[in-house]
């Protein structure tokens, strides 16, 4: 007989949690411990926790998309909560179920998950016609479309630069404010196909959209600033010993998850270089688990989207 954990997300739009074997043994060092999964999506991570987690341990869950909130409502297992919100928050939703600094281990999976992007209504992909929206809480900020009916061009040119690694970045600005003088953009296949028109050299094997529709959904939901935030609150969030396990899916996420643990293993990183301290006055907070894992050649074959993940680890010392 199936345990409640063990149960399906809702048929659908389907959704492979990407390296779920390695995050989950990294992350759960105690079987009867608290963890946090502040990055829900679908629940394949949570379910595998759940599948593991002893009969005394909690899981708290976290996501701010309402379609995921419905999902988890199907996960009928005392030992499970969620709570609708930011990842960045997880602090002070940790802090309302009594858990901040007890934790032993959380989980973020940064990034938009599959059922987001398969789902034309949610406007992430240029690969299916909907509304240009993007927004992973669609109750709140302002859409894509919003947006881009506003940006003055060198901003959305800086946006598609630095959040979407895009050469031409300037060049696909320019086009986009010529555009929507005639008429606003509301559909993502009109955004994507002016894009493909202006852009002078495609990549084999990528839309031209690709980096530009990126970086405007990175930009949307403040992906990186919630990120930051989400680090910095783990580290006070988890207790002792306990473990944070990150995936990413770009350079940009994890050059900052690279960096959050390098700091914080060698610690002191704000005191001036060369200032003499032993060794046992360093403040070092987090212990590596390891160097960076990616996924399997046989993951890779079976959910294409894990190509490009990264998962780092750290265990909290003090």
């Amino acid at each position: 007989m199936s345990s409640p954990a063990s149960e399906q997300p809702p048929r659908g739009f389907r959704h492979a949690s990407v390296l779920l074997d390695g995050a989950v043994e990294t992350l759960m060092h105690r079987a009867e411990g608290a963890y946090l999964d502040a990055t829900f999506g679908r629940g394949g991570h949570s379910r595998a926790i759940l599948e593991r987690l002893a009969p005394q341990g909690r899981l708290l869950a976290i996501d701010r998309d309402p379609q995921a909130i419905q999902d988890a409502g199907r996960i009928e297992d005392p030992r499970f909560a969620i709570e609708r919100g930011d990842f960045a928050r997880l602090g002070t939703i940790a802090d309302a179920h009594d858990l901040y600094g007890k934790l032993d281990g959380i989980l973020l999976d940064i990034g938009v998950s599959s059922p987001q992007l398969d789902d034309p209504e949610r406007g992430f992909s240029f690969l299916r016609d909907g509304p240009l929206d993007m927004r992973m809480d669609p109750d709140q900020g302002e859409s894509a479309a919003d947006w881009i009916a506003k940006a003055e061009e060198g901003e959305m040119a800086r946006i598609f630069k630095t959040l979407g690694e895009e050469r031409f970045a300037r060049r696909l600005a320019r086009a986009i404010v010529a555009r929507r003088r005639e008429r606003p953009f509301t559909r993502t296949a009109d955004l994507a196909e002016v894009i493909k028109t202006a852009h002078p050299a495609w990549e084999k094997g990528k839309h031209p959209a690709t980096r530009a529709f990126q970086a405007l959904r990175i930009h949307i939901n403040g992906e990186l600033e919630q990120l930051e935030a989400a680090l910095d609150a783990a580290l006070e969030a988890l207790a002792p010993g306990g473990h944070l396990v990150v995936i990413s899916f770009h350079s940009l996420e994890d050059r900052r998850v690279k960096r959050f643990i390098r700091d914080h293993v060698r610690g002191d990183t704000h005191l001036p270089r060369g200032v003499p301290l032993r060794d046992d006055q360093i403040q070092r907070r987090l212990e590596a688990l390891g160097k960076a894992w990616r996924a399997s050649a046989q993951e890779v074959e079976a959910n294409p989207r894990a190509r490009s993940a990264v998962m780092r680890a750290a265990r909290k010392r003090y």
